[in-house]
């Protein structure tokens, strides 16, 4: 008599200033067993923390922040995890001069978010040029996750893992062998010119460039990223 295999579990990790079902729109497509990461710890190693408590023997879905988290607790131990999807992210900024500008920034934005209204903070987070193309209709309904963040664990956040604190793991990607599979949408060049170098880099990754869809499009096009982790799986 054969045994069925047990179906791998997918544990979903949002983006910065997102709630875990900021993810639902893909987990709610798919047939496999998924969990949605409520993270309660708001810096990079208390993140770390909750991903491998939650994602044992699991693929791990991260957006943005949560992929670069993601990223990071696998390279940290592969062995815990059967595998990685990133939408939108990236192995980090490789120029010293750059990630120190991005670090400058993002130091800027931290003082400046622990100290405003949580109204303001969505209101300037929202309008940024990497959210352009989404439509009112989606800005509006991701509005309520976002107004629920505390901005003193948002500042903590961005000065503990944004991309100008974070060291590049590029390097690492040449001898990390889980299966990986990059995700980007096709108006968001910058990082879909990433998951192409993540798939050229990691041995067993590959790229997918979603259409019509910009920076979140987990969000934009949920039937096409939901059947891209299907057929991943």
């Amino acid at each position: 008599m054969s045994l069925t295999p047990m179906p791998t579990p997918i544990l979903f990790i949002p983006g910065f200033m997102q709630p875990a079902s900021a993810w639902s729109p893909v987990a709610d497509r798919l047939d496999e067993p998924t969990a949605l990461l409520e993270h309660g710890q708001h810096w990079f190693e208390g993140r770390l923390a909750e991903i491998a408590d939650a994602g044992e023997g699991a693929i791990l879905a991260g957006y943005s922040l949560g992929g670069r988290l993601a990223l990071r607790a696998a390279l940290r131990e592969p062995e815990r995890y059967a595998g990685l999807v990133t939408v939108g992210a990236t192995a980090g900024i490789e120029d010293p001069q750059a990630r120190t500008a991005r670090a400058e920034a993002d130091e800027r934005l931290a003082s400046w978010v622990e100290a405003a209204p949580i109204e303001d903070v969505v209101a300037i987070w929202e309008r940024q040029p990497l959210f352009a193309d989404q439509s009112e209709q989606l800005i509006e309904d991701q509005r309520p996750g976002r107004l629920a963040q505390d901005p003193v664990e948002l500042a903590r956040l961005l000065r503990s893992a944004g991309q100008g604190v974070l060291e590049p793991v590029w390097p690492e990607l040449l001898t990390f062998e889980l299966p990986w599979l990059a995700i980007a949408g096709a108006r968001d060049e910058g990082y879909s010119s990433a998951a192409r170098k993540i798939a050229a880099t990691a041995p067993n990754a590959i790229a997918r460039v979603v259409a019509d869809a910009g920076h979140a499009a987990h969000l934009q096009q949920p039937e096409e990223v939901a059947s891209l982790i299907a057929d991943f799986r």
